[in-house]
Protein backbone atom coordinates (compact mmCIF):
# COMPACT_ATOMS: atom_id res chain seq x y z
CA UNK A 1 0.00 0.00 0.00
CA UNK A 2 1.41 3.46 -0.92
CA UNK A 3 2.67 5.65 1.90
CA UNK A 4 0.21 8.53 2.30
CA UNK A 5 1.97 11.89 2.10
CA UNK A 6 1.08 15.49 2.96
CA UNK A 7 3.01 18.50 1.58
CA UNK A 8 3.16 21.64 3.73
CA UNK A 9 4.83 24.82 2.46
CA UNK A 10 3.69 28.44 2.21
CA UNK A 11 5.48 28.76 -1.14
CA UNK A 12 3.43 27.38 -4.09
CA UNK A 13 6.56 26.92 -6.19
CA UNK A 14 8.16 24.82 -3.46
CA UNK A 15 5.07 22.58 -3.24
CA UNK A 16 5.03 22.25 -7.04
CA UNK A 17 8.68 21.16 -7.06
CA UNK A 18 8.07 18.58 -4.31
CA UNK A 19 5.10 17.17 -6.23
CA UNK A 20 7.29 16.78 -9.31
CA UNK A 21 10.08 15.09 -7.35
CA UNK A 22 7.74 12.69 -5.55
CA UNK A 23 6.23 11.47 -8.83
CA UNK A 24 9.36 9.38 -9.17
CA UNK A 25 8.31 7.33 -6.11
CA UNK A 26 5.40 5.02 -6.88
CA UNK A 27 5.13 3.89 -3.26
CA UNK A 28 4.27 7.41 -2.05
CA UNK A 29 0.81 8.90 -2.56
CA UNK A 30 0.28 12.67 -2.06
CA UNK A 31 -3.11 12.82 -0.33
CA UNK A 32 -3.13 16.57 0.29
CA UNK A 33 -1.33 19.90 0.59
CA UNK A 34 -1.34 22.77 3.06
CA UNK A 35 -0.07 26.33 2.65
CA UNK A 36 0.34 27.23 6.34
CA UNK A 37 0.69 25.72 9.79
CA UNK A 38 -2.96 25.92 10.82
CA UNK A 39 -4.08 24.26 7.60
CA UNK A 40 -1.43 21.59 8.11
CA UNK A 41 -2.86 20.69 11.52
CA UNK A 42 -6.34 20.41 10.01
CA UNK A 43 -5.13 18.23 7.14
CA UNK A 44 -3.24 15.87 9.45
CA UNK A 45 -6.37 15.43 11.58
CA UNK A 46 -8.54 14.91 8.51
CA UNK A 47 -6.30 12.79 6.27
CA UNK A 48 -4.06 10.95 8.78
CA UNK A 49 -1.00 10.93 6.47
CA UNK A 50 1.88 8.61 7.30
CA UNK A 51 4.49 11.22 6.37
CA UNK A 52 4.50 15.02 6.16
CA UNK A 53 7.04 17.06 4.21
CA UNK A 54 6.98 20.13 6.43
CA UNK A 55 8.45 23.57 5.73
CA UNK A 56 10.27 25.08 8.72
CA UNK A 57 9.89 28.79 7.93
CA UNK A 58 6.20 29.75 7.74
CA UNK A 59 4.41 32.85 9.05
CA UNK A 60 2.47 32.70 12.34
CA UNK A 61 2.69 28.92 12.86
CA UNK A 62 6.06 27.53 11.77
CA UNK A 63 7.04 23.90 11.28
CA UNK A 64 8.29 23.44 14.84
CA UNK A 65 5.00 24.72 16.26
CA UNK A 66 3.04 22.35 13.99
CA UNK A 67 4.95 19.37 15.40
CA UNK A 68 4.48 20.60 18.99
CA UNK A 69 0.72 20.86 18.49
CA UNK A 70 0.24 17.45 16.89
CA UNK A 71 -1.36 14.95 19.29
CA UNK A 72 0.99 12.05 20.06
CA UNK A 73 -1.47 9.51 18.73
CA UNK A 74 -1.86 11.37 15.41
CA UNK A 75 1.76 12.32 14.80
CA UNK A 76 3.00 11.21 11.37
CA UNK A 77 6.59 10.89 10.26
CA UNK A 78 8.09 14.33 9.65
CA UNK A 79 10.58 15.31 6.96
CA UNK A 80 11.55 18.91 7.60
CA UNK A 81 12.20 21.10 4.56
CA UNK A 82 14.12 24.35 5.02
CA UNK A 83 15.94 27.01 3.06
CA UNK A 84 18.40 27.52 5.92
CA UNK A 85 21.29 25.24 6.81
CA UNK A 86 21.87 25.45 10.56
CA UNK A 87 23.92 23.51 13.08
CA UNK A 88 20.94 21.73 14.54
CA UNK A 89 19.95 20.38 11.16
CA UNK A 90 23.05 18.22 11.08
CA UNK A 91 21.36 16.00 13.66
CA UNK A 92 18.76 14.99 11.06
CA UNK A 93 21.22 12.84 9.17
CA UNK A 94 21.58 10.42 12.10
CA UNK A 95 18.00 10.70 13.40
CA UNK A 96 14.89 8.72 12.57
CA UNK A 97 13.45 11.78 10.82
CA UNK A 98 15.27 13.53 7.97
CA UNK A 99 15.53 17.08 6.64
CA UNK A 100 15.86 18.46 3.14
CA UNK A 101 17.57 21.69 2.22
CA UNK A 102 15.96 23.88 -0.44
CA UNK A 103 16.35 23.66 -3.36
CA UNK A 104 15.72 19.96 -2.79
CA UNK A 105 18.46 17.72 -4.14
CA UNK A 106 17.37 14.40 -5.70
CA UNK A 107 20.15 12.44 -4.01
CA UNK A 108 19.29 13.82 -0.56
CA UNK A 109 15.60 13.18 -1.22
CA UNK A 110 16.38 9.54 -2.05
CA UNK A 111 18.12 9.15 1.33
CA UNK A 112 15.15 10.69 3.11
CA UNK A 113 12.68 8.41 1.28
CA UNK A 114 14.67 5.32 2.23
CA UNK A 115 14.55 6.35 5.89
CA UNK A 116 10.83 7.13 5.72
CA UNK A 117 10.12 3.69 4.25
CA UNK A 118 11.99 2.08 7.14
CA UNK A 119 10.02 4.08 9.71
CA UNK A 120 6.71 3.44 7.97
CA UNK A 121 7.25 -0.25 8.65
CA UNK A 122 8.30 0.34 12.26
CA UNK A 123 5.99 0.58 15.22
CA UNK A 124 4.36 3.98 15.79
CA UNK A 125 5.90 4.31 19.23
CA UNK A 126 9.41 4.05 17.80
CA UNK A 127 8.65 6.75 15.22
CA UNK A 128 7.16 9.04 17.87
CA UNK A 129 10.27 8.71 20.06
CA UNK A 130 12.49 9.58 17.10
CA UNK A 131 10.50 12.73 16.37
CA UNK A 132 10.55 13.84 20.01
CA UNK A 133 14.31 13.42 20.09
CA UNK A 134 14.73 15.40 16.89
CA UNK A 135 12.44 18.19 18.07
CA UNK A 136 14.45 18.51 21.29
CA UNK A 137 17.62 18.91 19.22
CA UNK A 138 16.04 21.57 17.04
CA UNK A 139 14.82 23.64 19.97
CA UNK A 140 18.23 23.99 21.56
CA UNK A 141 19.13 27.68 21.56
CA UNK A 142 21.45 28.74 18.75
CA UNK A 143 23.50 31.87 18.95
CA UNK A 144 24.40 33.63 15.74
CA UNK A 145 27.39 35.80 14.95
CA UNK A 146 27.22 39.23 16.56
CA UNK A 147 30.69 40.46 15.60
CA UNK A 148 33.23 39.73 12.88
CA UNK A 149 36.94 39.70 13.76
CA UNK A 150 39.33 40.51 10.90
CA UNK A 151 43.12 40.50 11.01
CA UNK A 152 44.63 42.99 8.59
CA UNK A 153 48.22 44.28 8.34
CA UNK A 154 49.05 43.46 11.92
CA UNK A 155 45.81 44.89 13.25
CA UNK A 156 42.76 43.12 14.66
CA UNK A 157 39.54 44.79 13.52
CA UNK A 158 36.11 44.19 15.02
CA UNK A 159 32.88 44.92 13.14
CA UNK A 160 29.27 44.52 14.21
CA UNK A 161 27.56 41.97 11.98
CA UNK A 162 24.93 44.53 10.91
CA UNK A 163 27.70 46.68 9.39
CA UNK A 164 28.26 44.06 6.67
CA UNK A 165 26.44 44.88 3.42
CA UNK A 166 27.22 41.54 1.79
CA UNK A 167 29.65 38.63 1.78
CA UNK A 168 31.46 37.51 -1.37
CA UNK A 169 33.20 34.20 -1.99
CA UNK A 170 36.91 34.61 -2.69
CA UNK A 171 38.49 31.17 -3.01
CA UNK A 172 39.34 29.90 0.47
CA UNK A 173 38.32 33.28 1.87
CA UNK A 174 35.20 35.39 2.16
CA UNK A 175 35.38 39.07 1.23
CA UNK A 176 33.40 41.35 3.54
CA UNK A 177 31.82 44.47 2.05
CA UNK A 178 31.30 46.78 5.02
CA UNK A 179 29.76 50.18 5.67
CA UNK A 180 31.87 51.70 8.44
CA UNK A 181 33.26 55.06 9.56
CA UNK A 182 31.19 56.92 7.01
CA UNK A 183 32.60 54.95 4.08
CA UNK A 184 32.90 51.51 2.55
CA UNK A 185 35.58 48.96 3.37
CA UNK A 186 36.53 45.52 2.09
CA UNK A 187 38.28 42.88 4.16
CA UNK A 188 39.17 39.21 3.73
CA UNK A 189 38.10 36.60 6.25
CA UNK A 190 39.51 33.06 6.23
CA UNK A 191 36.19 31.22 6.12
CA UNK A 192 34.11 29.24 3.64
CA UNK A 193 30.72 30.50 2.50
CA UNK A 194 28.94 27.37 3.73
CA UNK A 195 30.50 27.60 7.18
CA UNK A 196 29.75 31.33 7.41
CA UNK A 197 26.14 30.86 6.32
CA UNK A 198 25.55 28.48 9.23
CA UNK A 199 26.69 31.17 11.66
CA UNK A 200 24.49 33.96 10.30
CA UNK A 201 20.96 34.71 11.49
CA UNK A 202 18.70 33.73 8.54
CA UNK A 203 16.25 36.44 9.58
CA UNK A 204 18.82 39.05 8.56
CA UNK A 205 21.14 37.41 6.02
CA UNK A 206 20.20 35.45 2.89
CA UNK A 207 22.26 33.33 0.49
CA UNK A 208 21.28 34.45 -3.00
CA UNK A 209 24.11 32.88 -5.00
CA UNK A 210 26.85 30.36 -4.37
CA UNK A 211 29.20 33.35 -4.13
CA UNK A 212 27.02 35.92 -2.33
CA UNK A 213 25.19 36.38 0.97
CA UNK A 214 23.34 39.68 1.48
CA UNK A 215 22.25 41.70 4.48
CA UNK A 216 18.48 41.99 3.93
CA UNK A 217 18.48 45.46 5.49
CA UNK A 218 20.67 46.64 2.60
CA UNK A 219 18.42 45.35 -0.22
CA UNK A 220 16.73 48.23 -2.04
CA UNK A 221 15.31 46.70 -5.20
CA UNK A 222 14.77 43.45 -7.09
CA UNK A 223 14.71 43.33 -10.89
CA UNK A 224 13.61 40.12 -12.68
CA UNK A 225 15.62 39.05 -15.73
CA UNK A 226 14.63 37.03 -18.76
CA UNK A 227 16.55 33.99 -17.49
CA UNK A 228 14.48 33.28 -14.37
CA UNK A 229 16.98 35.10 -12.19
CA UNK A 230 16.80 38.42 -10.32
CA UNK A 231 19.14 41.36 -9.99
CA UNK A 232 19.42 42.35 -6.32
CA UNK A 233 20.28 46.04 -5.92
CA UNK A 234 21.71 47.15 -2.59
CA UNK A 235 21.46 50.57 -0.97
CA UNK A 236 24.90 51.54 -2.32
CA UNK A 237 23.87 50.54 -5.89
CA UNK A 238 25.80 47.26 -5.79
CA UNK A 239 24.13 44.85 -8.24
CA UNK A 240 24.15 41.14 -7.40
CA UNK A 241 22.51 38.12 -9.01
CA UNK A 242 19.90 35.98 -7.30
CA UNK A 243 20.55 32.76 -9.22
CA UNK A 244 17.96 30.23 -10.32
CA UNK A 245 19.37 27.71 -7.84
CA UNK A 246 18.28 30.00 -5.01
CA UNK A 247 15.11 31.43 -6.57
CA UNK A 248 12.89 29.41 -4.20
CA UNK A 249 14.06 31.95 -1.63
CA UNK A 250 12.61 34.92 -3.48
CA UNK A 251 9.26 34.87 -1.66
CA UNK A 252 10.81 34.88 1.85
CA UNK A 253 13.07 37.70 0.66
CA UNK A 254 10.13 39.75 -0.58
CA UNK A 255 8.33 39.18 2.69
CA UNK A 256 11.18 40.73 4.66
CA UNK A 257 11.76 43.85 2.60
Amino acid sequence: MPISTLLVDDEPLARKRMRALLREYDDFDIVGEASNGEEALEKVSELHPQVVFLDVQMPEVDGFEVVRRLPDGERPLIVFVTAYEQYALQAFQVSAVQYLLKPVDREELAKAMTRVRQLALAERDDASNAINELLAQLQRPKSFLQRIVVKSKGRTLLFRIEQVDWFESAGNYVRLHISANGGRERHLLRETMNSLEEKLDPRHFLRIHRSAIVNLERVRELQPTSHGEYIVILADDTRLTLSRVYRDRIEPLLGRL
